[in-house]
């Protein structure tokens, strides 16, 4: 049985495992209940090939919003060719997106918080619902460094919105680890990230960051700091 009490006693026992040493345990001790969910990111990727190395066929899955870069499709079919697996893309609700762009236009997220919330909530979150339904570990990519709002991050958090054990195995990662361990171990990545692009969502809401910013200022660079979260990871974790 998985709760808060069984996160904080894996947080314990797994307090000063490394990283590589968190994927495996819960590859060994639960993949049939794991979920590793990533954006093809860089931190995705280093995961990927942390678990895909190993374990063909564990449970990773993607998001295809239907605003994704053509860089990113490409690096999707360049991942499951690389490792010999095949991530599961699910799809947003295509009745629930007609009728958002039909009230609110293509770009609402642009209008206001409000509004880029309730795109994130239907082409994210809702298709990451169904994903993860029945598995009672989840995987992420995330990273202290990343945001004000990932500060506290620890390796093994409880998830209260979707009640399931929340592993971040490469939480006190700084970028340079990333991109040290994607060099060392040939992991293929998206080319935008040469380009400028150090975290990469949807094309009309990524930009490239300048000198100086931090790795998410490229991310719906129009609102505040605080508020640059899409709902998949609601800060409520303990």
């Amino acid at each position: 049985m998985v709760n808060q009490e069984k996160a904080q006693e894996l947080r314990k026992l797994l307090e000063n495992a490394s990283s590589q040493e968190i994927v495996s345990y819960f590859m060994e001790n639960y993949k049939e209940e794991a979920v590793f969910s990533s954006s093809l990111g860089a931190e995705g990727q280093v995961l990927t090939d942390m678990i895909a190395t190993r374990h063909k066929d564990a449970y990773i899955i993607t998001l295809d919003t239907g605003r994704l870069f053509p860089e990113t499709y490409t690096l999707l079919d360049k991942t499951n060719k690389h490792y010999n697996i095949k991530i599961d893309v699910f799809f947003p609700d295509y009745k629930r997106v007609e009728n958002m762009v039909k009230e609110k236009g293509i770009n609402l997220f642009y209008e206001s918080v409000e509004n880029r919330k309730l795109c994130c909530h239907i082409r994210k979150v809702e298709p990451l619902q169904r994903a993860i339904k029945g598995k009672s570990i989840w995987i992420t990519g995330r990273r202290r460094e990343q945001s004000i709002t990932r500060l506290n991050l620890q390796p093994v958090d409880w998830d209260e919105q979707y009640q399931v054990i929340k592993v971040n195995p490469i939480y006190d990662w700084t970028e340079k680890d990333v991109w040290d361990y994607i060099k060392a171990n040939n992991v293929p990545y998206n080319e935008l990230h040469d380009r400028g692009y150090p975290s990469i969502g949807c094309e009309p809401c990524t930009r490239a960051v300048k000198p100086g910013e931090d790795s998410r200022a490229g991310r719906w660079w129009w609102e505040e700091q605080e508020k640059k979260e899409c709902g998949l990871h609601i800060n409520r974790e303990n």
